[in-house]
């Protein structure tokens, strides 16, 4: 796999959905977002050392590259673009710009080989990235992630989530975690206030998290490109 088939494969997630039903106009031309060369190089890097990985220790169940890049980086994408569209001109031209919001706090639950959390960072380089990943060899991965992508403001937390006792973030992420429903407290425990829960979830979810967590304003669900039933939903903790 090459840059320009990362960046094809990516399309999907990058354009508004009025687009892809062949409604385009000059006037939405803006609403296609970009992702820099450097962004799309630093993603060819990581796959390669998912791939690398994922030979030794089961990463993820994914195997195909293709499919990596649009089930894993297109989802992360798509979210980091609606917590942060100021960045969606791309990593090169966003850290220039002195309209984007100074150094976020993000904190990934349950990141296993990086997912939302380090596509969010490629994404906005601008944000403060906290993974929690209790498996030592995964943890272990993501690090590598980050020295290989030369990541700063990007750290590892090595232990499950209730355990952590660092700052809150304005934004909290996880997807495809085990026991749902009992992380969703501790999840909403590390929104910071005012701040946002970003899920990546199955519409089947979508009931839980609203009777767990009703003191949250919850957003309309964005459908995931290419997915059936996942959906993209954030929820805020006002001040």
């Amino acid at each position: 796999m090459n840059e320009a088939r990362i960046a094809e494969l990516l399309t999907p997630f990058l354009t508004d959905r009025s687009l892809r039903r062949g409604r385009e106009t000059s006037a939405k031309a803006a609403d296609v977002a970009v992702l820099g060369p450097d962004q799309v190089r630093s993603i060819l890097i990581y796959v390669d050392l998912l791939l690398h990985w994922n030979a030794r220790i089961n990463l993820t169940a994914v195997r195909q590259p293709e499919e990596i890049v649009t089930r894993h980086f297109g989802e992360s994408i798509f979210a980091a673009r609606h917590l942060f569209p100021r960045a969606k001109r791309g990593a090169d031209q966003a850290s220039k710009s002195s309209t984007v919001a100074a150094h976020p706090h993000v904190i990934d639950i349950g990141s296993g080989a990086g997912f939302p959390g380090l596509p969010i960072k490629i994404w906005a380089p601008q944000v403060r990235l906290m993974l929690i990943e209790s498996n030592q060899k995964k943890a272990t991965f993501l690090r590598e992630v980050i020295r290989s992508l030369r990541l700063t403001d990007a750290e590892v937390f090595a232990g499950r989530a209730g355990a952590f006792a660092g700052s809150k973030g304005a934004v909290v992420t996880f997807r495809a975690v085990e026991h749902f429903e009992s992380i969703l407290p501790v999840a909403a425990g590390l929104v910071g206030s005012p701040g946002r829960l970003a899920l990546l979830v199955g519409e089947a979810q979508l009931g839980s998290l609203r009777k767990e967590l009703p003191s949250l304003q919850w957003s309309e669900p964005a459908k995931l490109p290419l997915s059936v039933n996942r959906v993209l939903i954030i929820g805020t903790k006002e001040p």
